[in-house]
């Protein structure tokens, strides 16, 4: 019998950190997290430029991250 592919969806796909979520999408949230950025003290340690270079970061989701930013007061570094 065959499985449920959601099911094996679920269990192989285990959200570690909740950073953002709701803020940025999930390509978004992924790229960060695949450069070990999971709060906005590390953020900070990035340019706008270096940002924009990751997978997922268009105009629209920079505008997000930057109200957020600006919201919590954390700005990136400047270049």
């Amino acid at each position: 019998m065959a499985k449920c592919l959601t099911s094996i969806c679920v269990v192989n796909h285990v959200v570690e950190n909740d950073f953002l979520r709701g803020i940025i999408a999930m390509p978004a949230r992924r790229a960060l997290e695949k450069e070990k950025i999971d709060s906005l003290e590390k953020l900070s340690d990035y340019s706008e430029k270096e940002i924009m270079q990751l997978h997922g970061f268009g105009k629209n989701t920079m505008g997000k991250l930057k109200n957020y930013m600006k919201e919590n007061n954390v700005s990136f570094k400047n270049n």
